[in-house]
């Protein structure tokens, strides 16, 4: 079962570009997209309906700012929308698939780089998702989490790891909570499978960034570990354009 997660950074811009004929070609099981930039009324029905594709959509209230969306071969089991707190509720951020006992979860988390106060709102966003999968995890599900984080790990995870540690999106605070979702018993497949290989998934649209490879890996598909046996392949897709970020995929034995 194959899963792709991709912030298309407006996902109307990103069907203009292949998007329709990629999906064709690639075939996902499931396809997570973040940043979708929609509201209901805006989405156009080409991407509502892509044939032998079930669609969900989550919109931010603010206009043309977040939002995620699934599509997915198999209908799911339950589709969540909501992590339960008001004020992370409001961004159109989340989409929580379930298929049995397995609980798949498309996040765009929060940028902090705006101010303290959206830094403050991301981490505490982190915590709240982290007692989420928890709760599932004890439960006796097994929980993939994909989406775009919006931090760098750790140094091999950006070009410029010392250039960039005063900067949301590789603060130590940032990299602290990733370590503590490791800690807590999470793995990130694509490194835990590729330990030493230099590969990112998103770049600045300036100073030809992605021409020149100066780039973040900040999109990931996370697993609790008791779920990783099942992870057959993770790797990251550099040759797709259409967006500053590029897919990422998780490839599991279900």
């Amino acid at each position: 079962m194959k899963i792709f997660s991709w912030n298309v950074n407006g996902l109307r811009a990103v069907a203009k570009k292949n998007f329709f004929e990629w999906i064709s070609e690639e075939s996902p099981d499931v396809l997570f997209l973040q940043e979708t930039k929609l509201q209901d009324d805006t989405l156009p029905p080409e991407l509502r309906n892509i044939e032998g594709y079930h669609s969900y959509f989550s919109h931010a209230e603010k206009k043309g700012y977040s939002g995620t969306a699934v599509y997915a071969k198999n209908e799911p089991d339950e589709v969540i929308f909501k992590l339960g707190v008001d004020e992370f509720d409001t961004e159109g951020r989340l989409i929580q698939v379930n298929y049995g006992r397995t609980a798949m979860f498309n996040i765009y988390f929060p940028n902090g780089q705006m101010s303290e106060e959206r830094l403050d709102f991301k981490l505490r966003y982190y915590d709240a998702a982290l007692e989420r999968f928890e709760k599932l995890r004890k439960a006796g599900f097994n929980v993939l989490i994909s989406g775009d984080f919006n931090t760098a790990h750790n140094e091999i995870d950006l070009k410029n790891a010392k250039a960039n540690e005063k900067y949301s999106g590789f603060l130590r605070i940032e990299r602290d909570w990733l370590d503590r979702l490791v800690a807590t018993g999470y793995t990130d497949t694509f490194r835990a499978l590729y330990p030493d290989k230099v590969q990112y998934s998103w770049w600045s649209y300036r100073f030809n960034a992605r021409k020149n490879n100066t780039g973040w890996r900040i999109d990931y598909h996370f697993v609790n570990r008791e779920f990783f046996p099942k992870v057959k392949d993770s790797y990251i897709m550099n040759d797709v354009f259409g967006s500053d970020h590029c897919p990422v995929v998780v490839d599991l034995d279900l």
